[in-house]
């Protein structure tokens, strides 16, 4: 029997991942659409979409967040910034 090499997408829901990165994303939530992308692109399904004041906006869990940066780079407006992790 082979042992996989790669994990399967959303593993870390059960290994918390967050000790170890470099940069976190933070979101600018009055610059912020709503859309979603970012919740969707997240390779380990760790930002969810949460209702505020009538309208969706992101919430991530940093346990869970690798720091891969996919969420700010397909934000269609921009608004999601990776910045260095103070430790």
């Amino acid at each position: 029997m082979k042992t996989p090499v790669v994990s399967q997408p959303a593993s870390t829901t059960v290994n918390k991942t967050g000790g170890w990165r470099t940069y976190k994303p933070e979101t600018d939530l009055l610059k912020c659409i709503g859309c979603g992308t970012c919740a969707r692109v997240c390779p380990e399904g760790c930002i969810a979409m949460i209702s505020k004041a009538n309208k969706n906006k992101p919430q991530t869990d940093f346990d869970f967040c690798k720091g891969c940066g996919v969420c700010a780079i397909e934000c269609p407006v921009k608004c999601i910034k990776m910045n260095l992790e103070a430790k």
